[in-house]
């Protein structure tokens, strides 16, 4: 017997099933349209390098040519997107809409939209969206400041538990875009003044890679899918971590391996160069 043939499948099938986990099937096909439902984190992310945009291009460079059906509008509530969802997603017949909603719900207090309320209007929003044969993919909203113990952080957790109960009940893509925000905050490590936003809630260059990675992944980009769509943001002149700290998507990927060699996070490494330029400048 050719013991060599068995082990040659068997090399064969780790090397496919290893490519799967890289490399897998995209939910958006190629001229589909995707209208993205929200507020003004949608509405910024419309335009620019913003999460919308950087979703089309990410998919584009991987051979998918999307169309962007703009519908965020900012101020909005779920209160407010249900009474044009027809309008602004259902008339304009995209294939898939994201649904980014519940951050104004929260942040707006007596002028939001109380949980009970919320999960009607967003039960009814997928309900109308779905009959139409549109697609839905769930985002959770955000944090409201970038620090979760605060009051509005700590509301929105059942505003979100609530989003991805409905997404794993009713089978939809979930984008977990909260959790990723926490994690990446986390795994930055200290830093001065807002990681991922420009005022705590709107999304800066970093916020907006952060936010169209959750998506791309929702739509089932693996690794090396994601990888060309982090060259193509690259080759765009997408730029992270704010005006005081400002690096390419690569310049991030060396930082977090030089981290990751001497035992710290990026932050800390961030910090401890900078401090080291400081002292050098003073003794000048």
């Amino acid at each position: 017997m050719n013991r060599a043939k068995p082990l040659l499948l068997s090399c064969l099938l780790l090397t496919a099933w290893t490519r799967s986990l890289c490399a897998q099937e995209i939910l958006v096909k190629d001229g589909q349209k995707i209208a993205f439902l929200g507020d003004s984190i949608t509405q910024m992310g419309q335009d620019g390098l913003g999460y919308c945009q950087l979703v089309i291009s990410g998919l584009k460079a991987n051979g998918v040519g999307a169309t962007m059906v703009r519908a965020g509008i900012s101020g909005h509530t779920s209160r407010d997107m249900l009474a044009r969802v027809e309008r602004d997603v259902i008339n304009k017949k995209p294939d898939w809409m994201t649904l980014s909603c519940g951050v104004n719900d929260v942040w707006h207090g007596a002028g939001g939209v109380v949980l009970d309320k919320y999960k009607e209007n967003i039960t009814a929003i997928v309900d109308k969206v779905t009959a139409a044969g549109i697609k839905v993919v769930i985002l959770t909203s955000t944090m409201i400041g970038e620090d979760q113990p605060n009051g509005n952080n700590q509301k929105l957790v059942a505003y979100n538990d609530f989003l991805k109960s409905l997404a794993a009940e009713r089978k939809f893509p979930l984008a977990d875009l909260n959790a990723d925000m926490q994690a990446t905050i986390k795994d930055f490590g200290p830093h001065q003044g807002n990681l991922l936003t420009r005022d705590g809630v709107h999304m800066n260059g970093f916020g907006d890679v952060m936010m169209a990675s959750g998506v791309l992944k929702a739509f089932g980009l693996g690794a090396e899918q994601l990888a060309k769509a982090k060259a193509d943001w690259d080759a765009k002149g997408v730029r992270v971590a704010g005006p005081q700290m400002s690096f390419t998507l690569a310049q991030i990927d060396q930082l977090k391996a030089a981290a990751a060699k001497q035992g710290k996070s990026v932050g800390d490494l961030v910090m401890a160069a900078f401090n080291a330029a400081m002292d050098g400048l003073l003794k000048q």
